[in-house]
């Protein structure tokens, strides 16, 4: 059996390399983090690159996944933003057509001038998000 001496020595000992295996593990940590940071930027960027490179059809819109937003053109220049999170249960609407934004899960639509209910279950419009237009492209806040 060890001595309360070698004992001693031996939580020393372990205490040491667990300080010194913290100090890595606090290194990939903070490595990871500053990954995952770099690819959020690069997710962000490519969002704006996608909003400003899209061909938004009059009549007609885009879901834009990555910042969740449904971009709509009612009529010729007149742009419209809106969350792309169906206001039913949640889902993500995935097209626009024939005027209306369209979530898969349960069938709701949405107007694409208002964001309205045009057909349920869902029973709140989808929010609306501010929109502008510049020679860059169009944003969203």
């Amino acid at each position: 059996p060890l001595g309360a001496a070698g004992a001693a020595g031996v939580a020393v000992a372990g205490a040491a390399g667990l300080a010194a295996c913290g100090g890595d593990a606090a290194e990939t940590v903070q490595s990871a983090a500053s990954d995952a940071a770099g690819a959020a930027s690069e997710a962000a960027s490519a969002a704006s690159d996608a909003i400003a490179a899209a061909d938004v059809p009059v009549g007609g819109g885009i879901v834009v996944e990555p910042i969740k937003t449904v971009i709509t053109q009612p009529t010729e220049g007149d742009y419209k933003a809106f969350s792309a999170v169906c206001t039913h249960q949640g889902c993500l609407v995935t097209k626009v057509e024939g005027g209306r934004i369209l979530c898969p899960c349960h069938g709701s639509a949405f107007d694409i001038s208002t964001g309205a209910v045009v057909q349920g279950p869902a029973t709140q419009p989808l929010p609306e998000r501010a929109v502008s237009v510049d020679d860059s492209g169009i944003s969203v806040s």
